[in-house]
């Protein structure tokens, strides 16, 4: 072979090299783009599954809220009823 179809091969070889090289760093950074939009989307998924579960949690606490608030009242009509009644027995005791 002649020196100048070697340097061509030379040139050759080095230019695929090259060009696989920049192949293989475009696959990997759609690979890449590929992964983060999938975690992404795995992100949104629970985001909205999270603002489900808070939707529901808040429903509950403002039942229980309410519950709470008729507890308290009736709790205070009841406690009311008792003195009520204890005075009452306490003024025949003392009469």
């Amino acid at each position: 072979m002649t020196a100048a179809v070697e340097d061509a091969l030379r040139r050759l070889e080095a230019s695929v090299a090259l060009l696989e090289s920049a192949v293989a760093r475009r696959l990997d950074a759609e690979r890449s783009h590929g992964d983060l939009e999938t975690e992404l989307e795995i992100m949104r998924d629970d985001r909205a599954r999270l603002a489900a579960e808070l939707d529901g949690a808040t429903a509950r606490l403002a039942e229980m809220q309410s519950v709470t608030d008729e507890v308290d009242h009736r709790l205070g009509r009841a406690i009311g009823s008792v003195e009520g009644v204890l005075g009452r027995t306490g003024e025949r005791g003392e009469g």
